[in-house]
């Protein structure tokens, strides 16, 4: 079952290198609404060993996980746990209060995840609270086991599912389109399971295109994209992407006006003994305001003022 711990449906996940403390200190400023460490790709193998150590020292500094900076949620992205540098990883980083969770990459089997479950208990059997799993899904192996691998996460901590694009491709030999249509098979595998399995995230691809560049259209297509099919975030390797996939991975206030005058009329419908009704000469039935009161849901754990719209529309009765 998905926990209620994260306090938002929109995923801002920025990936951090672990190796630049520069790096490290800028990211308390920001505010993602995931800041993920990285000791993977962006990490070389002859500097993996100072990417833990500078960021032993980072995770040191930071409060608990009641008092976060700015972001919502502290992660590390150890290195997969096919490689040599994995365990080193984990027992780096798991001891520290202020890591939240992991983002493995290159996930294929449920034994992936225990074994970093694993791991986490015997770098650290004493931590107050468990550490949350994110995992990422890079090949076709790991598209055909997702049933197997978010059953056996129920018990692991698994909370989310990240899908990666590049890897993916090159698992398959695909050529990455800007419509990305040779990837709607697995990107909607990794939506449809991270729901079957009531997970708190499906977080989809990384915008390659001129990173750095707020309000780009290519990131505002790919975050359009991704939450019509499902996605509730985005991975971000920029700063600059992060406002952007907040703001897209978040209701409109048009939605919101839409939410909350069907919600405000269904009151009234529901003390009349109205079970069906219309609105605007549209019939409003159980399904339509379900889906209203959960946009509605999401706004507030988005942080988003729904109270003043709710007044704006009070008025708002059944036809």
């Amino acid at each position: 079952m998905a926990s209620s711990a994260l306090p938002t449906l929109r995923r801002a996940l920025l990936y951090v290198p672990a190796v630049n403390p520069r790096f490290l200190t800028k990211s308390l400023g920001i505010a993602a609404d995931n800041v993920t460490y990285d000791l993977e790709d962006s990490v070389t193998e002859a500097t993996k060993p100072a990417a833990r150590k500078a960021l032993q020292e980072h995770l040191a500094s930071l409060p608990n996980q009641a008092q976060q900076p700015a972001f919502n949620e502290v992660a590390v992205r150890i290195n997969a746990v096919s490689t040599r540098h994995a365990l080193d990883d984990i027992r780096a980083v798991a001891a520290y209060p202020a890591l939240q969770a992991l983002v493995i990459p290159k996930v294929n089997s449920a034994a992936d995840l225990a074994l970093v479950d694993d791991a986490i208990r015997a770098a650290a059997p004493h931590r107050a609270t468990p550490i949350r799993l994110l995992a990422l899904v890079e090949s076709a192996r790991a598209v055909m086991d997702l049933r197997a691998i978010c059953d056996a996460g129920a018990s692991r901590h698994l909370r989310g599912l990240i899908f990666a694009a590049e890897d993916f491709a090159r698992d398959l030999s695909l050529t990455r389109t800007v419509p990305m249509t040779e990837m709607l098979y697995a990107r909607s595998a990794v939506v449809t399971a991270a729901r079957a399995f009531e997970l708190e995230s499906a977080i989809d691809v990384v915008c390659t295109v001129t990173p750095g560049v707020p309000g780009n259209p290519r990131l505002v297509d790919e975050c359009q994209q991704g939450r019509g099919m499902g996605f509730n975030g985005k991975q971000c390797v920029h700063p600059a992407q992060v406002d952007t996939v907040q703001r897209y991975f978040s209701p409109s206030q048009a939605e919101i006006d839409w939410a909350t005058r069907i919600v405000v009329a269904n009151e009234k419908a529901s003390i009349a003994g109205r079970g069906a009704w219309t609105l605007d000469g549209k019939m409003i039935d159980a399904p339509v305001v379900g889906a209203a009161q959960g946009l509605l849901d999401k706004a507030k754990r988005c942080g988003l003022d729904i109270d003043a719209t709710r007044e704006k529309f009070k008025e708002v009765a059944p036809e």
